[in-house]
């Protein structure tokens, strides 16, 4: 089982140089603890800053060294010649491996500030990444459809190629994730049936187009308290203020060797990796769990 972090990219904060710098810290923390994989979300049209991708990730690759790291992309809302080469100029300046996260983006608000239609989303998915695929290739694209091209071509390309992982969590999306990723993202949400239900969904659909997945992942929101009473507080004000809808079994809190626990479990169910994303907002809370993940890694 291989740990990553998506380091969270929204901070309430008065000062914006203070949420970015809560986000460098985090993930020099995280090459502390020799996690496995680092990314950062995606998000647009916000009331609350967020912190884009792009320049974050290369900012905080200074931090992360030589492992595989990358960034979550909502495709239908980027042009896919300047994310291609946004991506490759990331994946040149680290050492490791680029995984491309990419999803639809599910919320119209968003969608109608970026000016797209949410009835288009899957055919631009899917054009974004054919298109983006064949750039990284070295190849030079005249495309006439969602974004007319007369012989886009970009440079440098990766010199490695650019790993992706599909996010999806209805059984459509799950066949697509299968189709066309060299990796699945299963949502946060999933208690330990939904994820071995879903699981076998896409383990059917690899099957079925005959594509070996070189990551089965699930992200999980976390805190690793010093003991399981700590954890356990920080769970029940969770769930009291109804964290974004999920159920109990789907927060992982707890001391580290309940933390392992729970990974094991996902594991068991046959998923590679893990993507953690902090439940708690204050930095030296944030920190500490981080910290923490290294004693859950020599666990598993």
């Amino acid at each position: 089982m291989r740990i990553g972090i998506s380091i969270k990219s929204m901070h309430r904060v008065d000062d914006p140089a203070i949420g970015a710098r809560y986000m460098i810290e985090r993930a020099r923390t995280a090459r502390q603890a020799d996690l496995d994989t680092l990314f950062v979300g995606d998000h647009h049209v916000t009331q609350q800053p967020y912190y884009q991708n792009s320049p974050m990730l290369g900012r905080m690759l200074a931090e992360w060294h030589n492992k595989p790291a990358g960034a979550l992309y909502l495709l239908p809302l980027w042009h896919p010649v300047l994310l291609a080469e946004q991506i490759a100029t990331l994946a040149a300046i680290m050492d490791g491996r680029f995984i491309l996260q990419c999803g639809l983006g599910g919320e119209p608000a968003q969608s109608a500030g970026m000016g797209v239609e949410m009835a288009n989303r899957v055919a631009m998915f899917e054009d974004s990444l054919s298109v983006m695929q064949r750039l990284w290739q070295g190849e030079t694209v005249s495309h006439n459809r969602f974004w007319p091209l007369d012989n886009a071509c970009i440079s440098p390309t990766p010199a490695q190629p650019v790993e992706v992982w599909v996010g999806a969590s209805v059984p459509k999306a799950i066949r697509r994730a299968a189709r066309l990723g060299d990796g699945w993202l299963a949502v946060p949400s999933l208690d330990f049936q939904r994820a071995g239900e879903q699981l076998d969904q896409y383990r059917q659909a690899c099957a079925e187009f005959n594509r070996a997945p070189r990551a089965v992942a699930i992200r999980r929101d976390i805190f690793v308290g010093e003991t399981s009473q700590q954890a356990g507080v920080v769970k029940a004000q969770a769930l009291a203020r109804g964290y974004r809808g999920f159920p109990e079994e789907a927060l992982c809190c707890g001391s580290p060797a309940e933390v392992a626990d729970h990974f094991g479990m996902l594991g068991d169910l046959g998923y590679t990796d893990v993507i953690v994303r902090n439940i708690i907002a204050d930095q030296s809370d944030a920190l500490a769990t981080i910290e923490r993940l290294a004693e859950v890694r020599a666990m598993l």
